[in-house]
């Protein structure tokens, strides 16, 4: 039987989390090692400088449900050291509130997840839906996730490699799917400046999602907006290619 690990940045009792154990029961035994708090925009940020407290809560629907007081690559790391009773056949994040699309990856507390999963050689998805609403309808993904989770089972994902899945919350009918890369954007951040009733300023982040290529149709944003699941397979070396630097050569040779 399967072992499978999932978490999430949303924390333990967020209704993604649960619609997505529940989808996963059927392919093995499910361990749910998640944040005890909301840890949105946590990326890949561990904890350094202080102690990890992992608290046993009740099964649910037969899934054993541990939180723990620190990130979700926290979750990942302790599991895989300390709480699994051995190594997991796949690691699955999510199913988070909201997009992980283009550049949001680099801000996601569910990919943040999911690489650390491929860092330890795991087969790891990330699954979010494009629904910030802490009521979203998480019954659109099932389908997707059945379909990928018994793929990614089957055959596997090589290493270095993991998938950022990325769910409309309007799926076009037929439902479909495409892997595709991720669409060159940006966000336009703003901070807006506000008065505490001290008279202290403070900021809140706001700012909107901008597409750098609005018309390629080989990209997830592409895909989300014609709702279209995309599947994105993730590297998680960084390196570019060096070629890709012109004259960078220059550099090599002793500092005199």
């Amino acid at each position: 039987m399967s072992l499978i690990l999932v978490s999430n940045d949303d924390g333990i009792n967020a209704n993604g989390v649960h619609a997505l154990i529940d989808t996963l029961l059927p392919f093995g035994e499910v361990f749910c090692v998640c944040p005890d708090a909301p840890r949105s925009g946590q990326s890949m940020a561990i904890t350094v400088n202080g102690p990890l407290r992992a608290t046993y809560l009740p099964d649910y629907h037969g899934a054993k449900m541990i939180k723990v007081d620190g990130t979700p690559v926290d979750c990942i790391k302790l599991s895989m050291h300390n709480l699994l009773p051995r190594r997991p056949d796949l690691i699955v994040s999510g199913i988070n509130h909201g997009s992980n699309a283009s550049i949001n990856i680099l801000y996601s507390g569910t990919m943040g997840a999911a690489m650390e999963g491929c860092a330890f050689g795991v087969p790891s998805i990330g699954f979010s839906l494009t629904d910030y609403s802490p009521d979203a309808d998480f019954s659109v993904c099932l389908p997707f996730v059945k379909k990928i989770v018994e793929w990614t089972l089957r055959n596997g994902l090589p290493e270095g490699i993991c998938l950022n899945v990325n769910i409309p919350d309007r799926p076009s009918l037929p439902e479909e799917c495409r892997v595709v890369r991720a669409c060159r954007g940006n966000w336009d951040d703003e901070y807006k400046v506000y008065t505490d009733p001290h008279g202290g300023k403070f900021y809140w982040l706001t700012g909107s999602f901008v597409n750098e290529e609005p018309e390629s149709t080989d990209t997830d944003e592409y895909c989300l907006s014609h709702g279209i699941a995309s599947v994105v397979p993730t590297l998680l070396d960084r390196t570019a290619p060096i070629p890709a630097i012109p004259n960078i050569g220059q550099l090599n040779g002793k500092i005199h």
